[in-house]
């Protein structure tokens, strides 16, 4: 790997998938045709589509009576469509602020009907999940987002509610393990874990849409789009194309289960060096510490061109942190080698013995 690549999105996607879908640009499964030159209608996409469909079931243990859809416009598209498809007119829908990503959410939810933003932890700059709350009774669905990429928490266990449940699980789907029969509607752009920037992947249970009573809009309406098997307009295909190639890597790697186990000793790894390492401060509490974001900063912030330094010459790209903390992302999803973690781990020796 040239550099090691800890951007938080779009981001670090396998190496052999890289050389498939660069190949497939060029010439698609032999066929003298490029992949992006293609009819979406052709056998071949058609095929692409459903294996990539069949994966997602697969991998997430998808049950029946729920559609898997590949769509466009990323989980900023979603955040209009959840309420345009699940909220009911004169109805009210309830949300967790954890972030940026919930709090935008939040915003295009209140354009169409009440909004009960039950929990949120605003107040510490987002550096937790909330604990303690109650969720509301009368609201037509719950939306939590699951993982923080900016400020690097995330949801150990998810709300608990007899409405339904719906999550944005950009930065973390196929991270770890979940039973989707918990959920109602969960959506994710590809861009962390999945594939490149272009498709967004919506998982909705059949029987909770078109029940809202209101007029929606071909384009954001579930329905629509489950009825064209994703192609009511021409679908993103290189996208949903790179993303097929992930899930195959995924399986072959063992599936969900193993590459739970493998992110776990990458996140234990490098949290284990920032708090070890007293030039680091951790940002988000320990309890709610992502897996795929890993959020610090200097205990001194007069070091840093000295450390910025060291992770340049090292290689690494990506970690400069998002504007809302300062310091440091390392964002470590699932195509991220452990290797890399460690030479990141080495970098902040390094830095260490050069200022002690």
């Amino acid at each position: 790997m040239k550099k090691h690549n800890f951007s938080a999105g779009p981001c670090i996607l396998p190496q052999e998938v890289l050389k498939k879908a660069s190949d497939a640009v060029v010439n698609f499964n032999g066929i003298d045709l490029s992949l992006i030159e293609i009819s979406h209608r052709s056998k071949e996409f058609v095929e692409v589509m459903e294996n990539a469909r069949n994966l997602v079931i697969e991998l997430l243990n998808v049950p029946e009576g729920y559609s898997v859809l590949f769509l466009q416009g990323g989980a900023s598209l979603e955040f209009l469509m959840t309420p345009y498809n699940l909220l009911k007119l004169d109805g009210k829908a309830g949300y967790l602020d954890t972030g940026t990503w919930s709090s935008k959410a939040i915003k295009e939810a209140k354009l169409l009907g009440e909004v009960d933003v039950f929990a949120s932890s605003k107040e510490a700059n987002f550096n937790h999940i909330p604990k303690n709350y109650t969720v509301p009774t009368d609201v037509d669905y719950v939306h939590f987002t699951s993982n923080n990429t900016i400020f690097g928490t995330q949801f150990k266990e998810f709300p608990k509610t007899d409405s339904l449940l719906v999550c944005d699980m950009s930065s973390d789907i196929f991270s770890r393990q979940i039973d989707v029969s918990k959920f109602d509607l969960i959506y994710a752009g590809a861009q962390k874990n999945m594939g490149p920037a272009g498709t967004t992947l919506v998982i909705v249970k059949d029987e909770v849409l078109g029940k809202t009573g209101r007029t929606i809009p071909a384009m954001l309406d579930y329905k629509v789009h489950i009825s064209k098997d994703s192609m009511f307009n021409t679908p993103p295909v290189f996208p949903v194309y790179v993303s097929m190639l992930t899930l195959q890597w995924l399986k072959k790697l063992g599936g969900v289960p193993a590459i739970e186990k493998i992110n776990n000793e990458k996140a234990a790894l490098l949290y284990a060096e920032i708090d070890r390492n007293p030039l680091f401060n951790g940002f988000a509490a320990k309890e709610d510490r992502s897996t795929m974001n890993v959020t610090f900063t200097l205990a001194n912030d007069t070091h840093k061109e000295t450390f910025d330094k060291i992770w340049n010459d090292a290689g690494i790209s990506g970690i400069k942190g998002h504007r809302s903390i300062g310091g440091y992302r390392a964002s470590i999803y699932n195509a991220m080698p452990i290797e890399s973690i460690q030479v990141l781990i080495n970098a902040m020796q390094q830095f260490e013995k050069q200022v002690s």
